[in-house]
């Protein structure tokens, strides 16, 4: 097994490769044989399973050998070949290959990580990986749906980073389009001399409105509307001025939004992409695949009903247009690996379009490159109805993240923490807990399902939550502390001491903290973060097992005073503390050393 000595080692994957081996010496005559290693779910059976007997089974049966899964999974075990992983195995029911792992492997291979930290599994190549998220309209605020889609992308973002990828982060903002005529004819007669004078435009919201309200009424705005778009877009300068303020307002607004939640991310709107469309179009017609329906340019790909609008009736682009165009950027000049791209799920059959008329003009092959959609649900409200105020306005995000900052100090005060925490160290456990828990609610669950929003549930410290986890994490950093270990001893320790695991919760925690590259692998494949989620929760509440069970520290009973360090033990601590670090590193949550 090739494998860069500091990076962390992914055990399923080597189970993998040893009874992959094993199955083909066993049976050579079978092509691209079943190989399925999981989790054993009964510890007491085993740590691992090798479940590929049954069917294979079913697959000589088709060819008309008949042999039990039985007597496969005993020949697949003969052939297993010398490897340092698997201390024994046996044959359960009708044929499932337990596999017990020697504790001595699992021992080193804490050491490894402790000595190294914990570094991203082996990477055969780097890859270059758009992720176009959060998007934002230009005018518009931002609500809960960008709210969703920026935690999500962001996580995503530091996944693929953290892997050792280069990672584009993309901000497609809507800042093009006919809404600018409207907005920039009511600039003009609301500060006539805007081109001298930055127009204090304080309420973009309310100025959008206002336009909108006039261009629905009155015909004659509506006219200089229209002309203003075609000014706009033919780039006069004195336009172009124009909405270049109206970015600048929208874009101090939302930078407020990712400065809360910590979000790096580059802004490269539909204007971005205007002289592109022009070359698209032309592309696509020259290769005869543009149709004509009413005056429209239209392109049917293969097995979709509906085709993209390529070009208007009145020769104006469309989202399709511009879509086709930054699909082009991101895979010819951007040199795109992966490409991904994070919205609603209501977008998901005009991304399945796009794709497919990318693929059919030959821009990208889905076996070499990877374009997805990756949707999510809406965001409800504890009704179960879709989330708003209760005037039934579309919340806004920073009042959002206010009312998470109140409700996060008033917790924090109700545990008292007011009272042991210095106010700088108050301060940021507030912002800690707030955004921590905003982002793990819904990072937590399903993307693909609609969530609802509470905030009782998301700062409730007991069951999955940021609350518990940020809790648990302090406490275990807190343990060496207490007990007066310096790191510097901790990290000779690393080095030195070798890392027990005879009793069954240090064996149970170990394999657990071991398991978090095969995580890392699963959520790259699906790109379905809760599994982290899960994962860290399941690490803090085996972690919780182990520590009421196995003493860490041994303590006088009536002086208080530390009798006994159980170093060994304590590493196991420090080793559990560098996973939850990562895996809150990688959910984009900040965990604090006071809480």
């Amino acid at each position: 097994m090739s494998q860069n000595g500091k990076a962390m080692l992914n055990i399923n994957q080597c189970l993998q490769q040893i009874f992959g081996e094993a199955i083909s010496t066993a049976y050579p005559g079978i092509e691209n044989a079943p190989l399925t290693v999981t989790l054993n779910q009964q510890a007491k059976f085993g740590d691992y399973q090798c479940n590929s007997a049954m069917p294979m089974a079913q697959m000589m049966k088709a060819k008309g050998q008949k042999v039990s899964p039985r007597e496969i999974a005993e020949k697949i075990v003969q052939n297993i070949p010398n490897n340092e992983l698997i201390e024994r195995t046996e044959i359960a029911g009708p044929g499932f290959i337990n596999v017990h792992l020697k504790r001595m492997f699992v021992s080193k291979l804490l050491s490894n990580l402790l000595v190294n930290g914990v570094q991203p599994p082996s990477l055969k190549k780097k890859k270059k990986v758009v992720v176009d998220f959060s998007s934002p309209n230009i005018a518009k605020e931002m609500h809960v749906g960008h709210l969703r889609s920026t935690i999500i992308g962001d996580s995503m973002c530091r996944l693929f980073e953290f892997l050792g990828n280069e990672v584009l982060r993309l901000n497609h903002v809507g800042d093009w389009g006919t809404q600018f005529g409207m907005l920039i004819a009511h600039l003009q007669d609301k500060f006539p001399n805007y081109l001298s004078v930055s127009p204090p435009i304080g309420d973009l919201q309310a100025f959008y409105k206002a336009s909108k309200k006039r261009f629905d009424e009155d015909e004659e705005f509506k006219k200089r509307a229209y002309q203003c778009v075609v000014k706009l877009q033919s780039k006069d300068p004195d336009f172009i001025k124009a909405w270049n303020l109206i970015c600048d307002v929208s874009r101090n607004e939302f930078q407020k939004v990712y400065n809360c939640l910590d979000i790096r991310i580059e802004e490269r709107g539909e204007s971005y992409y205007q002289d592109m469309m022009t070359v698209v179009v032309k592309e696509f017609e020259e290769k005869g695949l543009v149709q004509l329906d009413e005056g429209r340019k239209i392109v049917f790909a293969p097995g979709q009903s509906i085709p993209l609008t390529i070009v208007k009736s009145d020769g104006g682009y469309t989202y399709d247009t511009s879509d086709l165009a930054a699909i082009k950027n991101r895979l010819f000049d951007e040199k795109a690996d992966i490409i991904i791209y994070v919205t609603d799920s209501g977008q998901a059959v005009h991304f399945q379009v796009v794709f497919a008329a990318a693929q059919l003009i030959g821009w990208y092959d889905p076996k070499v490159t990877r374009v997805e959609h990756a949707g999510f649900g809406v965001v409800l409200g504890e009704d179960k109805k879709k989330f708003k105020t209760r005037s039934g306005d579309t919340v806004r995000l920073m009042d959002l993240l206010e009312e998470g900052l109140k409700r996060s100090m008033d917790k924090l005060k109700e545990k008292g923490r007011d009272k042991v925490l210095t106010p700088e160290e108050l301060l940021k456990a507030q912002r800690a807990v707030a955004f921590g828990c905003i982002k793990y609610a819904d990072l937590s669950h399903n993307r693909i399902n609609d969530y609802i929003f509470s905030f009782d549930k998301m700062l409730d410290d007991r069951g999955n939550t940021a609350a518990y986890l940020l809790y648990a994490f302090t406490r275990i950093r807190s343990i060496a502390r207490l007990a007066n270990i310096q790191e510097a001893t901790l990290h000779k320790a690393a080095e030195t001491t070798e890392v027990l695991l005879d009793h069954e919760k240090e064996w149970k925690l170990g394999k657990c903290i071991l398991r978090f590259p095969e995580i890392l692998q699963k959520i790259t494949d699906d790109l379905l973060l809760h599994t982290l989620c899960d994962y860290l929760y399941e690490l803090a509440t085996t972690f919780t097992e182990f520590y009421d069970n196995c003493y860490c520290v041994e303590k006088d009973r009536q002086t208080g005073e530390v009798v006994k360090v159980n170093m060994w033990r304590m590493l196991i601590c420090e080793a559990t503390a560098a996973v939850m670090a990562k895996g809150f590193d990688i959910l984009g949550i900040n965990p604090v050393q006071r809480m």
